[in-house]
C-alpha cells in the first residue's frame, strides 16, 4: 500500500519579531498536509531539523503538531502554522511526520527542506 502524503509549506518572515542586534531571526511557516491515498491516515509525531547558514542544526521530536494530532480521510487536508528562530538571516528546515493509517501501518510523511530566507535575501 503506498501512503500518498502531500505537504505544502509557506513561509514568512517576522521582523517584529526579530533581533537583530541578537542574531535572532523569526520565521512563520504555515504548512498544508494533504491526503492524497486511499485510507485514513493519523499524525503522530513530528521530526524537524532546522539548519542554519553556518550548519548548525536543531533537532526538534515530538507528539503531534501544534498540540494536535490530526486524523486526515482520503482527500482531506490539515492546515496549520508554527514558527521557527534562527541566528543567521537564512536557514533551512526540513523534517518527517510519523504516521499511522487506519489499518495499522506506520510510515513517516517526509517534509520536504524548504529555505527560511526574507524575500529579498535569495534571488
Amino acid at each position: 500500500m503506498k501512503n500518498k502524503i502531500e505537504i505544502n509549506v509557506e513561509v514568512t518572515y517576522l521582523p517584529e519579531q526579530s533581533n537583530l542586534v541578537n542574531s535572532q531571526y523569526a520565521y512563520a511557516y504555515t504548512i498544508t498536509i494533504k491526503n492524497n491515498g486511499e485510507t485514513g491516515v493519523q499524525l503522530r509525531t513530528r521530526r524537524w531539523l532546522i539548519q542554519d547558514e553556518f550548519g548548525e542544526t536543531e533537532e526538534v521530536i515530538g507528539e503531534g503538531v501544534i498540540g494536535q494530532q490530526p486524523h486526515l480521510s482520503p482527500g482531506e487536508s490539515f492546515k496549520y502554522s508554527s514558527g521557527a528562530v534562527i541566528s543567521t538571516e537564512t536557514g533551512t528546515m526540513k523534517g518527517s511526520y510519523g504516521m499511522i493509517s487506519d489499518q495499522g501501518q506506520r510510515f513517516d510523511a517526509v517534509i520536504p527542506e524548504f529555505t527560511l530566507s526574507e524575500p529579498y535575501t535569495l534571488h
